[in-house]
């Protein structure tokens, strides 16, 4: 067998509901080790419901959530499934680093502060072993020259590549980001790609939510369309933009955004 090629993440019939609303729609997704993943379609698509849900962050109505063959997320309690004790959904959220289309920095808190954050309270890591670890990750998205400042200083593009540094200090295995850069304006998508770019080469796990089909085109290994909570069709970057796309309402979608 060729461990490597197992799942790190397995989902099977995630379902998510809003009273009426069935905004994640019965799906399964396997994403393999290093494999970048990126997820595009319509605004209200259940896409960031999604990754949200893989994040635990909204809780799901039906599925299963494997992370390294593991069963993770909910237990079982007199025949009722509920989410898992706040510490073992805290060890995954660490496993499994998330980057919002909004930054969430913390205000009173430096750059340097902001990213040391989750080593000390979370993994409560020696402050020095954390000061360490958020100074590399701040070096790795290209801010070690803001460490001292605070977030009300920086640009967008600046804040969330803070933001990316401060998922990274810990260490996660896989990273989810939702809409990066739709907050930003055109010329600070750059550099947020860049650092995901820097990521995609060093072999980081990903999946990326995005209208941005710049990150659909040179980063992904596999492209996902999604709409109405399910998936619609997925291939290569290359089946999705290229000539052969033969489904209509992926290639009118795509033909407004490019």
């Amino acid at each position: 067998m060729n461990i490597a090629r197992e799942p790190l993440l397995d989902l099977k019939g995630i379902t998510k509901r809003f009273n009426s609303l069935t905004a994640v729609n019965n799906v399964d997704l396997q994403v393999l080790p290093g494999e970048k993943l990126v997820i595009i379609g319509p605004s209200g698509s259940g896409k960031s419901t999604l990754l949200r849900s893989i994040n635990l962050l909204d809780e799901l109505d039906e599925g299963v959530i494997r992370f390294e063959g593991q069963e993770v997320g909910y237990v079982t309690r007199h025949g009722r499934r509920h989410l898992d004790r706040p510490k073992a959904i805290c060890t995954l959220r660490a496993e499994i680093g998330m980057v919002f289309q909004h930054f969430h920095l913390f205000p009173h808190m430096t750059v340097l502060g902001n990213v040391m954050e989750g080593p000390l309270t979370v993994q409560r890591k020696p402050a020095l072993e954390a000061r360490g670890i958020a100074e590399d990750m701040l070096a790795k998205v290209g801010l070690s020259d803001k460490r001292d400042v605070y977030p009300a200083t920086l640009s967008g593009g600046q804040k969330q590549r803070v933001a990316i540094a401060r998922a990274l200090a810990m260490r996660p295995k896989l990273m989810l980001f939702d809409e990066p850069t739709s907050a930003l304006d055109p010329e600070l998508v750059g550099e947020v790609f860049d650092a995901i770019h820097t990521l995609a080469v060093e072999g980081m796990t990903m999946i990326i939510v995005t209208h941005h089909m710049g990150f659909a085109r040179e980063l992904a290994d596999r492209v996902i369309f999604m709409e109405g909570g399910r998936f619609i069709d997925q291939g290569t970057p290359q089946e999705f933009f290229g000539n052969e796309q033969g489904n209509e309402r992926i290639k009118n979608f795509l033909n407004r955004l490019m």
